[in-house]
Parts: structure tokens; C-alpha cells; sequence
């Protein structure tokens, strides 16, 4: 690992609730974010910040990924990078990590988690966690 650190999401909530420049980056598609929702960090007056890693459907890596994250954050901030999973965000936080930006974390399990027996993304993560999130 060559970013900050991976926390999971009711680490990361804290962090963003305690730290007033923290930032949550979601890369996942847009169609992600539309059809299976969005972490709703209103209740802590922030507003999640989406930058796509690859796009769909192709899969294309987004090559101004970074470019967009200099726009949207500053190096010094806290950023904590969200995905599906856990595997994208944390290639964005070692991208992230490898420009500058000193404190670049990972969430485990992402917004949706893992696999369960059963094929369904039901065990951990953002939104099975409990933590607020709303539909894009």
C-alpha cells in the first residue's frame, strides 16, 4: 500500500464528520452513481465529490483524473476515495498518493461491499453499513 491508509466506511464518516477540509471522491461511472445511489453527506454539510476512474461502458481509464482531482482538492486535504468495491478507489489513492496528495485514503468494501454466497452486494460497505446515502 502506498497511500495514507484504508479505513472502512464508519471510519471514514467519522473522519469526514471531525475534519472540516476532509473530502469523499467518489470514481465510480455515472451510471453507477445514478442507478445505485450516492453516500448524502448533507448531514455533515459537505458534498461528495465525483471524479470517474474508468468510464462506461468501455472500461477506458479517465486520463484527466488527476487533472479533475487538482481542481476539486486541495493536495493538503484529507481525501478518502470511494468505489463499488475497494479495488478502484484504492488504485485512485496510490494515483493520488504518487501526485502529491499526502493523505490519500482508501475505503474498504466501498459503497456497496462484497459479494455475499448468494451473488448479492449485501455484507458491508457504504450503504449496508448504515451510513446516509440517497439514490443519484
Amino acid at each position: 500500500m502506498t497511500y495514507a491508509a484504508d479505513l472502512s466506511p464508519q471510519q471514514t464518516w467519522e473522519a469526514l464528520t471531525d475534519d472540516p477540509e476532509a473530502v469523499l471522491v467518489d470514481v465510480r461511472t455515472r451510471a453507477e452513481l445514478s442507478f445505485v445511489g450516492v453516500a448524502d453527506l448533507t448531514p455533515i454539510d459537505k458534498q461528495m465529490v465525483a471524479i470517474e476512474w474508468t468510464s462506461f461502458p468501455t472500461g477506458a481509464p479517465n486520463g484527466a483524473f488527476l487533472e479533475q482531482l487538482q481542481e476539486a482538492v486541495p493536495q493538503d486535504a484529507a481525501v478518502y476515495f470511494l468505489c463499488r468495491s475497494g479495488g478502484r478507489s484504492a488504485a485512485a489513492a496510490e494515483a493520488a498518493t504518487a501526485a502529491g496528495w499526502t493523505r490519500a485514503h482508501n475505503v474498504l468494501d466501498g459503497f456497496e461491499g462484497p459479494l455475499d454466497e448468494r451473488g448479492h452486494r449485501a455484507v458491508a460497505g457504504w450503504k449496508n453499513d448504515g451510513l446516509p446515502w440517497r439514490q443519484g
